[in-house]
């Protein structure tokens, strides 16, 4: 096992006076901003994360849905950090963290290394949340990185093609058929998107179906849509949608999921279970599991780290905990969020090194919510404002785009959009196989390299992991 250093470190070897590391484990929204918000400060800087890229949730479900390319909303780590020379990348997945020792320690596609700190920022995010039902994740994919919406986007593509094949009437509703669990603001803009890909940017595409036809179910178990915004948004929204084709479904709570459809708790017989061979997974999420790794049981319901008011892990104030993964005052888990906080605990290091050592609480600012339900139709919240309709939307717009990262990323969204909203077209609908069975060919490998194990049942039964894995790729061939 090596230790992971920035040529600074590695100088400071000889000097008695070492600088300050500051170690930042994820690069969404708060590690970004925390790592930005140091670029001038004397420290020494290493950001972790498992991916190479910075993701742009936001606009995550538009690459789903063929509006945008992948490079668009995530660009690379080191190039958006190329201009800060305090600051080293690291690619890796954190496994352990000794807070007495301070170091982490970090596995790169199975390379061990070692990271030592004098501050920690955790920015890990959250996951999706299936309510205690992870078998659920098999035949409903939720949506939190560049894979899922990659799937996502193979799924909803390609049931228009298999529909397209089918003679049978039933096979193809079957098809047709598209089911969004969660009436959130990403469930309430993919649930848009699928009934205006349908219903306009589809159009003339096919021969034996119309995709017109095709049918949106929106489903949540609560009482209303986007409950975080204000009533008569929600109904707003919900009119917009319904004058879509959009099938919303509230009180509606999701009891089984398999290849076929959804079972539900509906009163209403024709919705106790709805055929779809697409379900799109939008009802939750949990905080990264990172949490319980540094705060054993002080975490709430969703795996958040409950934290102190300067967003400190008690007893441990070198180690701050920001965005998704921090549990304080009830705050939601919005971008806003994350990078307010990701620049207070910067903020926070800067001034301790500078002598102040008074605690200062984090205080969030809202600077207001807004959500997308189709081209020219959208919602803003912003402070007593409450907006809807063409101007919400260009709202939307021009918030997303100045707060990309990178100017060639802005052009590079601004084209897909005009070509999308301007145009009928959807400029990003390449779909591969491997983009829908990966995952679950993953899964499989995942399954068979555990039962090869010494101690596994498969193992003593003498099944050969050969033989385990030769199902994976059958899926993949036959796909």
């Amino acid at each position: 096992m090596h230790k992971v250093e920035s040529s600074e470190d590695a100088r400071s070897v000889t000097s008695a006076a070492r600088r300050h590391r500051v170690a930042i484990v994820g690069c969404g929204f708060g590690g970004l901003f925390a790592a930005q918000a140091l670029r001038h400060a004397q420290v020494d800087v290493t950001v972790i994360d498992r991916a190479n890229h910075h993701l742009f949730q936001p606009l995550l479900y538009q690459m789903a849905t063929g509006i945008l390319a992948e490079g668009d909303i995530a660009p690379p780590i080191r190039d958006i950090l190329r201009q800060q020379r305090n600051t080293t990348v690291v690619l890796g997945n954190v496994q352990a963290i000794d807070l007495d020792g301070r170091r982490l320690t970090v596995d790169t596609l199975g390379q061990p290394s070692e990271v030592p700190y004098d501050s920690l920022i955790l920015a890990t995010g959250a996951n999706q949340s299936y309510f205690g039902h992870p078998e659920f994740a098999r035949d409903a994919p939720g949506m939190k990185t560049i894979d899922d919406a990659l799937e996502l986007r193979g799924r909803i593509f390609g049931a228009f093609e298999m529909a397209e094949r089918e003679s049978d009437p039933a096979r193809q509703r079957l098809w047709l058929t598209f089911v969004v669990v969660g009436a959130g603001p990403t469930g309430v803009e993919l649930a848009g998107q699928i009934a205006e890909l349908a219903r306009r940017s589809l159009r003339l595409n096919f021969r034996r179906i119309d995709p017109a036809t095709a049918r949106v179910v929106l489903l949540d178990s609560g009482p209303a849509i986007l409950r975080t915004f204000p009533e008569s948004l929600q109904r707003r929204t919900a009119r917009t949608l319904e004058s879509m084709g959009v099938e919303i479904h509230l009180g509606t709570m999701v009891t089984g999921v398999d290849q076929r459809g959804i079972d539900t708790n509906a009163n209403d017989p024709g919705l106790r279970r709805i055929e779809a061979i697409t379900k799109i997974w939008a009802a939750g999420v949990e905080a990264s599991p990172l949490g319980r790794m540094v705060a054993g049981a002080a975490v709430d319901r969703a795996g958040r780290v409950k934290v102190r008011a300067d967003c400190t892990l008690p007893g441990h104030p070198e180690v701050f905990v920001i965005g998704d993964l921090m549990s304080l005052d009830g705050l939601p888990g919005l971008a806003q969020v994350a990078l307010q906080s990701g620049r207070h605990a910067a903020t926070t290091i800067i001034r301790r090194l500078a002598g102040d050592t008074k605690e200062q609480p984090f205080r969030y600012r809202d600077r207001g919510t807004m959500a997308t339900i189709s081209r020219f139709r959208a919602i803003a919240l912003v402070g007593r404002l409450r907006v809807a309709g063409f101007f919400a939307w260009l709202l939307w717009l021009a918030v997303h785009l100045y707060a990309l990262t990178g100017f060639k990323n802005r052009v590079a969204v601004l084209a897909n959009w005009i070509i999308a909203f301007l145009g009928r077209g959807r400029p990003q609908r390449a779909i591969t196989a491997q983009q829908v069975f990966a995952r679950e060919a993953l899964m499989a490998q995942a399954a068979a390299i555990a039962s090869a194990l010494p101690d596994s049942p498969a193992v003593s039964a003498g099944v050969s992991p050969s033989r385990i894995e030769q199902p994976i790729r059958r899926t993949i061939a036959s796909a």
